[in-house]
């Protein structure tokens, strides 16, 4: 299978997409420069209510929302950990070690939060699902620090190894290494991609992750509550740290900074594939150039079709996600049994592929289409559960029920991808005034002449490609004309709407005209 990574880098996000063979199967957008409080960031906060029906605790990390830790989340070694964190922050002249703190009584399964904190405790916690619509951060206070091959956690002395490793021997070589190489007061847990892997390379990853909690507990000493601690590597690292394997072919970056980023990443956890990592510099924008646009705009709408004329009708309410499988105007076969059946099979691939695509979480409610067969019925369960094998969020299916509805959960760490399919209107920009169109041209010459005089020649100039192809026509294109006048650079973008432009400079930072610019602003503001 061929595997790629397409990085988007603009000054507001990192959008990122993974490719399966050319088709598009994971999308993640990443904000820059704020605080989005991503799955593993670490916080030292502030216990604002306690919930004794809930058994949980409300904790201020700095979201608008109090994040929500339960009881089962403050781990076996909390006792300790507080201990630990108290006297961290009591004396800042020095950092104590884990394993000379004495060991604290564990708390046990059965339990109530209201014995362990108090309105008012500091905390050290980390997030475990990011905000989701109304939603503050769920949180747990049991640290983990996150490698390619390891779980590292602090104050566990355990050695755990993943039950996805079958052979024996290996469980047995790789649990005897790590208790050999750990240090004391840590917990480890053996990931699967560390099967058959070499000594040196699983001691300098462990080494790395040591010296990211030193670094962590340095930072909490001189740090006030209610701040980040101990930030997760970038989404982008933890795509690749989760997912990377020697089928992964290229990934292509349009940003030498994160090209310059996952280039050391890929040195440090597999050397021999760095070389899969590539700096794009094409005018394009990279998402069109991958195709990447075409396929989240066929792919991310209301409705969504598959093979032979069949779609599906997708929507979210507050308490699930429904999906309706239709077949359309198409009859395959004149028996309704095995039309329904052969619908409904080709339906299954595309609700797994969407499932992962959008990263759909919570309770998903499938519609198919009636099947009276207990044998379709078994059938259609099976391929269900064949074609989730491969997810790697954790799922539950159940069988059809008697209705015709096939009930999923699927683990939900953070929002699902949405993306706004429908364009503004091409002839009245969405304003409900209508101007010649035929003035368009004439209108874009004003614009760039007026982005010459502000910022000079070299100009980048986005357009939808229907546009870009009108201008670009004849021998003495329109294009042609304003590349040699004005220095402008013409580019086609899937992304934008019909009578959309943008102007970037040379090196992709967003122009505009301050005049244009405050009348869209006073425009939107009165629509």
């Amino acid at each position: 299978m061929k595997s790629e990574l397409i990085v988007d880098v603009t000054p507001q996000e990192i959008a990122i997409a993974l490719t399966e063979n050319d088709r598009l199967m994971e999308v993640n957008r990443e904000k820059r420069g704020v605080d989005t409080f991503a799955v593993g960031n670490i916080y030292y906060g502030r216990v604002k209510k306690i919930m004794p029906a809930l058994n949980a605790a409300f904790v201020d990390v700095g979201h608008e929302k109090e994040a929500f830790l339960h009881y089962l989340d403050l781990g076996t070694e909390f006792l300790t950990q507080q201990k630990y964190v108290t006297k961290l922050v009591s004396d800042r002249r020095r950092i104590p070690e884990i394993h000379k703190i004495e060991r604290q009584p564990a708390c046990g399964k059965e339990g109530n939060i209201a014995d362990y904190l108090k309105v008012g405790d500091t905390i050290l916690v980390q997030v475990t699902k990011e905000p989701i619509n109304s939603k503050g951060p769920r949180l747990s206070a049991e640290i983990s620090i996150t490698g390619r091959n390891f779980v590292l956690i602090p104050f566990m002395d355990k050695v755990m190894v993943s039950s996805k490793i079958n052979r024996q021997s290996e469980k047995g070589r790789l649990k005897q290494l790590v208790q050999s190489i750990k240090p004391h007061g840590f917990g480890v847990i053996v990931r699967t991609v560390a099967e058959d892997k070499r000594v040196a390379e699983l001691d300098n990853e462990l080494r790395v992750l040591v010296k990211r909690w030193e670094e962590c507990v340095r930072t909490l000493q001189h740090k006030e509550p209610v701040n980040l601690i101990c930030e997760e590597l970038g989404r982008t690292i933890g795509i690749i740290r989760d997912i990377f394997s020697p089928n992964f072919e290229n990934i292509h970056i349009n940003d030498k900074e994160v090209y310059e980023e996952i280039k050391q990443y890929l040195d440090l956890i597999a050397p021999e594939s760095s070389k899969v990592v590539k700096l794009y510099t094409g005018e394009q924008p990279i998402f069109d150039k991958f195709d990447i646009t075409r396929q989240m705009k066929t792919g991310l709408g209301r409705t969504v079709g598959f093979k032979k004329g069949g779609y599906l009708i997708m929507d979210r309410t507050e308490a699930l996600f429904s999906i309706d499988v239709n077949s359309g105007s198409k009859k395959l076969f004149e028996d309704q049994e095995q039309n329904a059946f052969h619908f409904n099979m080709l339906a299954a691939d595309e609700i797994v592929h969407q499932l992962r695509l959008r990263d759909i979480g919570g309770i998903i409610v499938v519609d198919f289409i009636d099947m009276d067969d207990k044998a379709n019925q078994q059938a259609l369960y099976d391929h269900m559960r064949e074609l989730m094998d491969n997810d790697r969020a954790k799922h539950n299916i159940l069988p059809l029920s008697k209705f015709g509805l096939m009930q999923i959960t699927r683990q939900r760490v953070r929002p699902a991808v949405e993306m706004q399919v429908m364009e503004t209107c091409p002839t009245c920009l969405g304003k409900g005034k209508v101007q010649p169109s035929i003035l368009f041209t004439d209108q874009l010459k004003e614009q760039i002449e007026a982005m010459k005089q502000l910022y000079g020649r070299g100009l980048r100039l986005h357009l939808h490609p229907y546009i870009y192809a009108y201008i670009s026509k004849g021998l003495w294109s329109v294009k042609k004309q304003w590349r040699l006048k004005y220095g402008v650079h013409t580019i086609e973008n899937q992304s934008l709407g019909m009578l959309e432009t943008k102007f970037y400079n040379r090196i992709g930072e967003a122009l505009t005209i301050p005049a244009i610019d405050e009348e869209n602003k006073a425009s939107e503001k009165q629509n």
